[in-house]
């Protein structure tokens, strides 16, 4: 390779000048790294010079070979590789790509659950584990992952050796993502030492907020020939935590009538706008000041602190076996079994404003400039207290065989298949709802958005105040199968130029099936509740006695809570309630509303041409090709118990182009563009729909839904100006040219030929139906695109060239800067405390829909993640800090336009030390600062939704090596 001699800046003098040692690639990472990464395989011109070699280990060793995979490839490519056998960076998988430029994360509990890429959420990144594409899925939050977003969190970082992020488009490469296509590989047992080796880390994990210590233990061993053609490695990870959330959250904010106001009543007997008298049930919205005020402004439905415990435990176990008896051929067969259950119990004391407001008097009245009742007093309320618990399980399996064969010096094939299936179950999820409702002098502050104050006008401790409401339990399934069968073939022609074809076939089945066992346990006053049949219903009666037999009290803890906010209260104890009531005993309904499957068989294949060459002295290296697939898809689902199943086919050409040119040795300019897909949302694909009777929402899916097609254009500069340490920025842009957006209506459930029996029966719209009450009415339909813009910069720098112990010390980091925007029509507030009904004259608030241009949903406008390290190669220190900027994630409801995530910023820190060849102790420190998450509802309002924290975790151990 030529070089290329000009001026050079001071700084660059001194970054050379102590830098200018070239580092090997370390066997382990190097190998495990590109084992597996498809795309990253074809590699760029090599510079010829050489330098004394010296060793690094650890951190650096793990940077710099994620540098070489980025480094070697043509496309567009980031990489996180394990410092060594059984030893990732961080300690969990979504938390490690968020230190690649374009990545952000989404959090469950306190870990890392799903990651953005470039913008663009979940749904739009594609899996592959070792080569073959899979969706493992569990639950966040409230609900269950039903969509093919890819849930990280299942998985224990220990058992995979690298991550390799592919951030443009190639024709050999699987398509189906708009994003990104994240390669996750497990061990590689030819690149390992002869012989046998065998690691075993032990740690323990501390939550300074549950304040519980868990166990965190990982293995492996592997064994390889001295003839390098044979070798079996075997791994395993086990790890238990429990930890705590807790918070407050307002379960959005809305707008509604009252009973009175300030002493001024709302309800008059006569419906009309003159005559009557006021009356507490039944009756008619009368305008007037106090009441207008208070029916236009917006206030929290379910305001609430409560504690949220997390108790999880994984199991993962890997196993590869490796075979090459010639340099010509390669055998290889790969296992992964993955299991991860976690106990959600929720504890929340509660007013049930949501469709309750009908009987609340509210007194004293504060209102902010947003539109907000932002404090109150509440008389007549419906103070609630829940014990919430969830059971769930997932189970991952994958076994897949890949056969790399030479055929010639020139031709040469691979031929990969294998199956994956993750169950995601959860045979529990039951809530007890104690009630009382004529509960006077609740008051609420939300003067600080992040930090109200709620305080209750009784003894929220004490069992005679409460009455036993409701029960329910909702078990559900989701099931993800993955069948995958693929050839990919490559021909040299000539010196520098390579022909590679290859056919897929892939059958991916999704389904998911919901149960409930909810009852309400009064419906009409004057018969027996519906759960015992022991009481009589009345207006004073609407559930059975509470007794500290069946219940608990429930102890906040830091919450961030202010002085004078409740913070004991009693709730359900979930084994003994359950006893008492019979909820396991009772026959589960299936709720076909909410149950679909899915069923997509894409065929395809490949031409693409590799190139590899100079002009005039410019060396490059480029591919270009076409990718067609073909996907049949069969959708399933159920309106008011009636199946119905729609098949439709469509077909996709995808070119794509990749170009990487050397103007010097150290410099990378490349450039890409392409046409890609991500295939529908699973949940929009329902041809069935489901009835929301407590937001009063109904949704319809859209099974002839296009995918998402989008153009991408990629532009990079890389300047690797020294050993380890490179500056890049990169510019992209996606057009989006099919954008499935919602279109939202107003209409009555026998307007839309349903009735009262698809409701659930403890839903308020049940117990208090009325044929002429309005819904929201959405379904997705086929939008006209959106533009997504933005800039990476990144800059990884070794301080080699410092004086004596500063010289083991560097820096890494990145920042994401993004600019989107999209249309959505959404039923915004209502503008008018009366829109009177043509027939009736009846008083309603009605939302005014209207076209609202935001960002695409789950981009941040900003990110950036730096880390500051020592490595000695015996003792090293890391502290790093992420930053995810705020963005909506969903166009959100009750009036609101759109609700989203605040900024997010968290600390963490590693320390490691080798006190002999073979044994080394550590201490990491996640999220050092206790991070709050706030979230946000209505993007101009920014109303509270929730603002919780999980507390610190610190892990400490020892790792031995043989």
């Amino acid at each position: 390779m030529q070089r290329h001699v000009s001026r050079i800046s001071l700084l660059k003098a001194a970054l050379v000048a102590g830098s200018a040692l070239a580092l090997p690639h370390a066997a382990f990472a190097q190998d495990t790294a590109a084992d597996n990464t498809g795309a990253a395989a074809q590699t760029a011109p090599q510079d010829s010079t050489t330098a004394q070699e010296i060793i690094v280990t650890c951190f650096r060793q793990s940077l710099e070979a994620a540098l070489n995979v980025k480094r070697e490839s043509v496309s567009a490519v980031d990489a996180v590789v394990a410092e060594d056998m059984a030893k990732f960076p961080d300690q969990n998988l979504a938390e490690s790509l968020q230190r690649i430029p374009g990545i952000s994360i989404q959090k469950d509990g306190g870990e890392g659950r799903a990651i953005t890429v470039r913008g663009l959420s979940a749904q739009f990144t594609r899996v592959r584990v070792n080569g073959l594409e899979t969706i493992a899925t569990s639950s966040d939050g409230a609900s269950a992952n039903r969509d093919r977003s890819f849930d990280f969190n299942v998985f224990a970082s220990e058992l995979f050796s690298s991550l390799v992020v592919h951030k443009t488009a190639e024709a050999s490469l699987d398509e189906g993502s708009l994003g990104a296509v994240v390669d996750l590989n497990t061990g590689n047992p030819l690149a390992g030492k002869a012989g046998l080796s065998a690691v075993l880390n032990v740690q323990g994990s501390y939550n300074d907020l549950s304040d519980n210590v868990g166990p965190r233990i990982a293995g492996l061993l592997s064994w390889r020939n001295d003839a390098g053609t044979f070798g079996v490695n075997l791994s395993a990870a086990y790890s238990h935590t429990d930890t705590l959330e807790t918070g407050n959250n307002s379960v959005r904010w809305a707008q509604a009538y009252f009973n009175s106001v300030n002493g001024t009543p709302c309800y008059y007997s006569n419906v009309g706008p003159t005559g009557g008298n006021p009356v507490g049930t039944g009756g008619g919205y009368r305008p007037s000041a106090a009441c207008d005020a208070a029916s236009l402004s917006f206030h929290p439905r379910i305001p609430r602190y409560g504690v949220v415990e997390h108790d999880r435990k994984r199991l993962g176990l890997t196993g590869s076996i490796q075979f090459e008896p010639t340099d010509r051929t390669k055998l290889s067969i790969d296992g992964l079994y993955s299991s991860f259950k976690e106990d959600r119990a929720e504890q929340w004391l509660e007013v049930l404003a949501r469709s309750n407001e009908r009987r609340f008097d509210v007194v004293d009245p504060v209102y902010d400039d947003n539109g907000n009742m932002v404090s109150a007093t509440f008389n007549n309320a419906y103070v609630r207290t829940e014990s919430y618990l969830r059971k769930s399980k997932t189970e991952f399996y994958q076994i897949g065989a890949t056969l790399d064969q030479d055929v010639s010096d020139s031709f040469r094939f691979t031929l990969l298949g294998g199956m994956s299936q993750s169950n995601a179950d959860i045979p529990v999820e039951t809530t007890f709802a104690y009630d009382n409702r004529n509960a006077n002098g609740f008051s609420y502050d939300y003067s600080d958005m992040k930090t109200p104050v709620l305080n209750y006008g009784l003894d929220v401790t004490n069992p005679a105040n409460f009455q036993l409401a409701e029960i329910r339990d909702r078990p559900s399934y989701v099931k993800n199968r993955f069948k995958t069968a693929q050839l990919r073939t490559e021909w040299d022609l000539a010196e520098g130029f390579t022909v590679k074809t290859g056919a897929v076939w892939r059958r991916y089945n999704f389904r998911t099936q919901l149960f409930q066992r909810d009852t309400a346990a009064c419906g009409a006053n004057g018969t027996k509740d519906l759960i015992l049949g022991q009481v009589t219903c009345s207006a004073s009666v609407y559930g059975l006695p509470v007794t500290s037999d069946i219940s608990q009290v429930a102890n906040l803890g830091d919450a961030g809570q202010p002085n004078g906010t409740t913070d004991s209260w009693l709730v359900a104890n979930i084994a003994n309630a359950a006893d008492y009531t019979n909820l396991y005993g009772r026959t589960a309904i299936e709720d076909l509303g909410n149950n679909r499957r899915v069923q997509e068989t894409t065929s395809g294949g490949y031409l693409q041409f590799d190139v590899k060459g100079d002009i005039f002295g410019l060396e490059y290296a480029g591919n270009f090709g076409m990718r067609y697939a073909h996907t049949g898809q069969k959708s399933t689902g159920y309106t008011a118990g009636v199946a119905a199943t729609v098949e439709r086919n469509y077909d996709d050409w995808l070119p794509a182009m990749n170009i990487a040119l050397y103007p010097r040795h150290d410099v990378i300019l490349r450039g890409a563009i392409a046409k890609v897909i991500t295939r529908p949302s699973l949940g929009n694909l329902n041809p069935g729909g489901s009835v929301d009777g407590f937001n009063y929402r109904v949704t319809f899916g859209n099974p002839f839904l296009d995918p998402y097609r989008a153009t991408n254009f990629d532009l990079s500069a890389e300047w690797y100006f020294a050993p380890q340490a490179l500056l890049s920025v990169a510019a992209f842009i996606k057009k989006i040219e099919s954008f499935p957006v919602a279109g939202t209506y107003v209409a009555t459930l026998p307007q839309l030929g349903l009735g009262r029996d698809v409701l659930g029966q403890s839903t308020p719209a049940y117990i208090n139906y009325d044929p002429n009450q309005e819904y929201v009415v959405s379904s997705q339909v086929n939008g006209q695109g959106a533009t997504l813009k933005g800039v990476e910069v990144a800059l990884q720098l070794p301080f080699t060239f410092l004086p004596g112990i500063l010289s083991h010390t560097g820096f890494q980091g990145n920042a994401t800067f993004i600019k989107s925007k999209a249309d959505y029509t959404i039923t915004g507030p209502a503008t008018s405390a009366c829109t009177r009904n043509a027939t009736t004259g009846a008083c309603a608030l009605t939302g005014v829909s209207a076209v609202y241009t935001q960002t695409l949903l789950g981009v941040s406008k900003k990110a950036a993640n730096a880390t500051l390290y020592y490595d000695d190669g015996k003792f090293s220190i890391r502290g790093s800090v992420s930053y995810r900027g705020p963005f909506v994630d969903a166009t959100s409801a009750t009036g609101n336009i759109f609700e989203g995530y605040g900024s997010y910023t968290s600390i963490d820190a590693a320390i490691r030390y080798k006190a002999t060849e073979w044994l080394e102790l550590s201490i990491d420190g996640n999220n050092l600062t206790d991070a709050y998450r706030y979230r946000f509802n209505d993007v101009f309002a920014e109303r509270n939704y929730e603002n919780n924290h999980f507390g610190r975790t610190i892990l400490f151990g020892a790792r031995a090596k043989y």
